[in-house]
């Protein structure tokens, strides 16, 4: 499983609180609500949980980058969130 190698790798280093293991759980639930809401287009409370599952993770992904840039970086080009503009 994905998710246990990735928790492997994390509680080697961190507690499971850290953001960036919340932001992972928070990317495993946005992808499996969204291959959901792809079958129920009209599931109206899950398009709700995933928005503010979207908002959490937004909130907790600028945390990072204010407080690691370096580790915000890692992580995002890890779980393939977005792609890092290059100046």
């Amino acid at each position: 499983m994905i998710k246990n190698s990735f928790i492997s790798l994390i509680s080697e280093k961190e507690n499971k609180g850290s953001a960036e293991f919340q932001i992972f759980n928070f990317t495993t639930k946005i992808r499996k609500l969204t291959s959901h809401l792809e079958l129920h287009k009209k599931d109206y409370s899950s398009q709700r949980g995933l928005r503010k599952i979207l908002g959490k993770r937004q909130r907790l992904l600028s945390y990072l980058a204010k407080k690691n840039g370096g580790r915000y970086k890692e992580l995002i080009n890890e779980l393939a969130i977005r792609e890092i503009k290059t100046r």
